[in-house]
């Protein structure tokens, strides 16, 4: 694949002839020589592309470094592998196999899928200069700053990526005021990490919402697509949590947004998804009084029982979700073959004995059926505590995904939860595991804001994966089409289209290639969300994958991002 330029005419066949069996580049891309003015502009902020995964074989990086390669390997689904690069994606199906470590030393290793470049931004000035480049030389733009992104919004064949991760200022606020808040605040820049967050709020006493990932970016995709976490059936989602929100616009105006000043704006970061309004420098949310808080962690298997048994227990599980999230707690559980797993559920402002009393359900049934189980469940002094505590450092997931939100009612009943049991089941017999993070975020925010609304009626988060296959990306392929058209339907069944609102998914945690994806992850928000995209990005700057926008461009075979 050779760098490649975005097209705005209606067809690609329209636009200059890209040549790749020589490995030449477009006509349109810009020369080495406008490549080092453009880096002397930023005063040497431009980071040119090597693969990590080079060591590996080779290639015009270098040759194969057999011990390197081993190490790397071993490291490689750690987050901190790839967190400090500017362009190694943690989901692997996005990188295409371009230059990957598990493939023959034999085999390619080409920039391929990765960005071209990225630009280590640090203000508002280098935002700037980099939109501004992009758009003269017609070339695809990125957000990225960890690479924590099961959508591929962080990547692209030929980009340059706005590399916001060493925005890394925190300011506690302890008396923000607003015609619609007065009280404590945070304010992050747009490469702060979650456990960095959290450090800084309990260093003073105070929690924010935050995910379940230590290295997940706050300002980005996260709180822009909503934001779950352990926090947030009893504090509300990221998204319901933001005061204000500095940006830089399609037009290259630095703005804030808040409920009062560009208020559309507000409103559409606020959960209407990342990476096309506008490029954020720092984000501002509610911070609130750190608070005691309980957990409890549960595993069992089906060794030695019937399969009756196993999801007989789990369905006593399910049924208990919904007292477990109308107290506040968050519970996040694991589905596999013969396998069950609750790490964690978390319960701020409870104890543990309130905690053992939603979990005795379950615990019960466990002992009814003679299954053995590994339980804890202890009180913790803080939030931080218990997140470190019970809270592991999960490695990058290493599957291809889909989603559904699935709605209360589903667990109103016997009959409707026994139904879930039999889609989940269906799910694991046909090479499945199912992720499920059970929440109640159902109290709507003092401001509104762009979260899908079915979230309101949600109780499970559910992911579905198919585990990757590191050596063959054609078995990938098969098992993302396995999810698409075998595993999620048989969730989809079970949705019903009043109420909840119909099927929907949690847009950061969601099968990329989705076809109904304006309803499944924005609902009835899309059509004005694709007004203020429209508005504030006119000139079509930026672009991702399932976006609000994204439907008006296509990525041709060779890579290029052509107008549809």
């Amino acid at each position: 694949m050779v760098p490649s330029c975005m097209h705005g005419s209606s067809r690609c066949t329209d636009s200059p002839p890209i040549a790749i069996a020589d490995g030449s580049y477009e006509t349109c891309w810009p020369s080495s020589a406008t490549w080092a003015s453009f880096n002397q502009t930023l005063r040497g902020r431009l980071v040119a592309t090597v693969p990590l995964a080079s060591v590996c074989h080779n290639s015009s990086f270098g040759t194969n470094d057999a011990a390197a390669c081993a190490q790397l390997r071993s490291v490689w689904d750690y987050p901190t592998t790839h967190i400090d690069t500017s362009s190694s994606p943690m989901a692997p199906f996005f990188a295409n196999m371009s230059c990957d470590p598990f493939t023959p030393s034999t085999s390619q290793c080409v920039i391929g899928a990765y960005v071209q470049y990225a630009v280590n931004a640090t203000s508002a000035a280098h935002y700037q200069l980099t939109l501004a480049f992009a758009k003269q030389h017609n070339i695809r733009l990125v957000i990225r700053n960890t690479g924590h992104d099961y959508l591929g919004k962080s990547t692209g064949a030929g980009a340059l990526a706005l590399w916001t991760h060493h925005l890394r200022d925190i300011a506690v606020l302890g008396s923000y005021e607003s015609p619609l808040y007065r009280g404590k605040a945070m304010k992050f820049g747009a490469g702060v990490l979650n456990w960095e967050a959290q450090e800084v709020a309990h260093a003073h006493g105070l929690v924010v919402v935050g995910g379940n990932g230590r290295t997940v970016g706050v300002a980005g995709g996260y709180t822009q697509g909503g934001g779950h976490g352990p926090l947030v059936s009893t504090l509300g989602l990221a998204a319901d949590q933001v005061l204000e929100w500095e940006v830089v616009t399609g037009l290259w105006e630095c703005v804030s947004a808040t409920p009062t000043q560009n208020a559309d704006l507000y409103w559409a970061l606020s959960g209407g998804g990342g990476g096309t309004y506008a490029a954020v420098l720092s984000l501002t949310v509610k911070a609130y009084p750190d608070i005691k808080t309980a957990a409890a962690n549960l595993t069992f298997t089906s060794e030695g029982v019937s399969t009756r048994a196993f999801y007989g227990v789990v369905q006593t599980f399910l049924l208990s979700l919904p007292a477990i999230t109308d107290s506040g707690a968050v519970s996040i559980w694991l589905l596999a073959p013969g396998f069950f797993q609750v790490q964690p559920t978390v319960a701020p402002g409870m104890t543990a004995d309130k905690l053992q009393a939603l979990l005795q359900p379950t615990l019960d049934a466990l002992q009814d059926n003679e299954i053995p189980y590994d339980y804890f469940v202890a009180d913790f002094p803080t939030y931080l505590d218990s997140f470190y505590a019970m809270n592991p450092a999960p490695n990058i997931t290493q599957y291809n995904i889909g989603s559904r939100l699935l709605p209360n009612s589903l667990l109103s009943s016997n009959i409707s939860a026994a139904s879930l049991v039999d889609a989940l089941a269906f799910i694991l017999d046909n090479d499945g595991v199912v992720s499920g993070l059970s929440v109640n975020v159902s109290r709507i925010p003092d401001v509104p804001n762009a979260v899908n609304p079915a979230w309101r009626q949600t109780i499970i988060s559910a992911v579905v994966g198919i585990p990757y296959n590191d050596t063959s990306l054609q078995a990938n392929i098969a098992g993302q089409r396995q999810i698409t058209d075998g595993l999620i339907p048989k969730l989809d069944a079970l949705i019903p289209d009043s109420g909840g609102g119909g099927v929907a998914a949690y847009l950061n945690e969601a099968d990329f290639r989705e076809t109904d994806f304006q309803r499944v992850f924005y609902g009835e928000n899309y059509p004005r969300l694709l007004e203020i995209k429209h508005k504030y990005d006119p000139l079509g700057i930026f672009w991702a994958t399932t976006a609000v926008g994204s439907e008006g461009w296509r990525i041709q075979e060779d890579g290029r991002l052509c107008r549809a």
